[in-house]
């Protein structure tokens, strides 16, 4: 089982790796046009809440609930009932979701002093941030709509991901940057507010997503006349799932919004900073922990419906391995080299202007953000261990107990620290969030981490320390300040690459393979 996981991980990785490229570089863009100001704030404001429901309607609570149904239907009964549940579940979530983007694109303002509560206070006082709620309510008529054709995109990648056809899903968001980074650089100079352009980028690019998808969808046999089906037994399954599921596996999005209105009441370029930090952060997140759990879940809920126990621990297992084989020394390297890549992707243009080191700022925050990196990442793949045997509420139990400590230790760390508080919250929660994931997998008998694994772990951070003091060594003889970009991408290549070499030959000398990672039979779970 775990070797073709591994192959589609692989698939799935670097599909995912063209994606967070082109996300960098429409970031870079951002940064390049907007800086880390007013503008700035306002635009990933407005891109957030979509996203963020995005991902909690969507990636979120439906795909965690929608995919065991379609695998339990698929391995059971057969395409044709497969064929009709699709039908069903996109119509109700097409007719669901329409209603919802229409009431928040008519209530854009309500959206905007909900979220930015200080913001609409000063544009009812008449204070120096009304400009921000005024831009904010606009430039949310373009980018909620994205919520409606992203939510669709992600019911046609669950479906493509249980037949394997993995890097279809993986590939399309090189669609939505494509069309941001198009609009910034041809219609920036349109608007008055070149946010406007941006906005327009993201709506294009939920269609753009959308429409990419149906053709793959017709190849399967599976574009059929959306139907709306409320009471479908199936369909009520998924609404049953769907709820609770709100609250598990996407409670790090859940943080990052409350992170996100706090940041609106900080310092103008709190918000911003923060983004561009996380933006790092969702690079390795993105590359081995989502790669990871996009394959994991539809292989967990096949195996559940077989009743293949040792099977589904060993795989369970296997994804912690490989998380953490990675996810070690990229939280390592991040910290250490983060201030080398923000100089090179953002430090240019509008973001060197101001009153504030942006580059420093950011860095900060994605020193904070980095503590948890493997947490984030070990959620990814435990929670799916829930999901696949249609569990949602334990993971929404453990949910709402890490919301209630991101919110602890907001109030007790960004008091002291402002911005640098919320991001260190939130890798805090989701350190809290993974370990309470993994005590219940144990305590249900679900799964037990191996001793191999364990080992396994020991020479992760073994290498990952003498990688560490590799980059400490280079940073202190190499010194990337005052160079030009040119000069700056070059440095950061050296420090990539030794990174590299010293990390995997390190694992090599203490006797990891590379059968290690593809076959979990090589590691048997035994009780620790």
């Amino acid at each position: 089982m775990a070797k073709g996981l591994f192959k589609s991980g692989m698939i799935v990785s670097a599909m995912t790796m063209i994606s967070r490229v082109m996300g960098l570089v429409r970031d870079a863009v951002v940064a390049n046009l907007l800086g880390a100001g007013l503008a700035a704030d306002v635009f990933l404001f407005a891109n957030r809440i979509p996203n963020f429901m995005r991902r909690l309607f969507a990636e979120g609570a439906f795909a965690q609930a929608f995919v065991p149904v379609l695998a339990e239907i698929k391995e059971q009964h057969g395409d044709d009932k497969v064929r009709v549940f699709v039908a069903q579940a996109a119509g109700t979530l097409g007719t669901i979701l329409m209603l919802v983007t229409l009431v928040g694109v008519v209530g854009s303002p309500v959206i905007a002093g909900l979220f930015g509560t200080s913001w609409f206070i000063d544009w009812w006082h008449g204070g120096e941030n009304a400009e921000k709620f005024v831009l904010a309510s606009a430039l949310l008529k373009f980018t909620f709509p994205y919520l409606f054709f992203i939510s669709l995109v992600a019911l046609s990648g669950a479906v493509l991901n249980v037949y394997n056809r993995f890097s279809v899903a993986a590939f399309t968001p090189v669609l939505l940057n494509i069309s941001i980074i198009s609009c910034a650089l041809l219609l920036h100079d349109q608007f008055e507010q070149g946010a406007y352009a941006l906005a327009i980028g993201v709506f294009l690019g939920g269609l753009a997503q959308f429409l990419f998808q149906l053709p793959f969808l017709a190849r399967l046999g599976m574009l059929s006349r959306p139907k709306f089906a409320w009471r479908s037994p199936e369909v009520v399954k998924v609404r049953k799932l769907m709820l609770p599921a709100m609250f598990g596996v996407s409670v790090s999005q859940i943080n990052l919004l409350l992170d996100t209105v706090i940041a609106a009441a900080l310092a103008t370029s709190s918000i911003a900073w923060l983004y561009y930090a996380d933006r790092l952060i969702e690079f390795p997140l993105g590359l081995f922990g989502i790669g990871i759990a996009t394959v994991i879940l539809p292989a967990l809920s096949k195996l559940h419906a077989k009743d293949s126990i040792e099977e589904f621990q060993q795989t369970l297992d296997w994804g912690v391995r490989f998380v953490i084989f990675l996810g070690i020394p990229a939280m390592a390297g991040l910290m250490l080299i983060s201030p080398l890549i923000i100089s090179v992707l953002f430090g240019h243009g509008e973001f060197n202007q101001g009153e504030h080191d942006n580059v420093a700022a950011v860095s900060g925050a994605v020193t904070a953000y980095s503590v948890g990196l493997v947490s984030f990442m070990l959620i990814k793949v435990l929670a799916p261990g829930f999901f696949a045997r249609q569990d949602t509420k334990t993971p929404v139990k453990i949910g709402i107990i890490a919301m209630s400590l991101n919110m602890l230790f907001n109030l007790m760390l960004a008091p002291f620290i402002g911005y640098l508080g919320l991001a260190l919250a939130t890798a805090l929660s989701a350190t809290c969030n993974a370990a309470l994931l993994y005590r219940q997998l144990n305590q249900q008998g679900v799964y037990r981490v191996s001793r191999f694994t364990i080992a396994f772990t020991a020479k992760c951070i073994l290498s990952s320390l003498v990688m560490s003091g590799v980059l400490i060594w280079l940073n202190r003889q190499l010194s990337w300040q005052g160079n030009d970009l040119i000069t700056q991408i070059g440095l950061l290549g050296l420090q990539l690459v030794a990174a590299i070499l010293v990390y995997f030959s390190m694992m090599y000398l203490m006797g990891v393979r590379l059968s290690t990672l593809k076959d979990s039979s090589a590691a048997p779970v035994q009780p620790a």
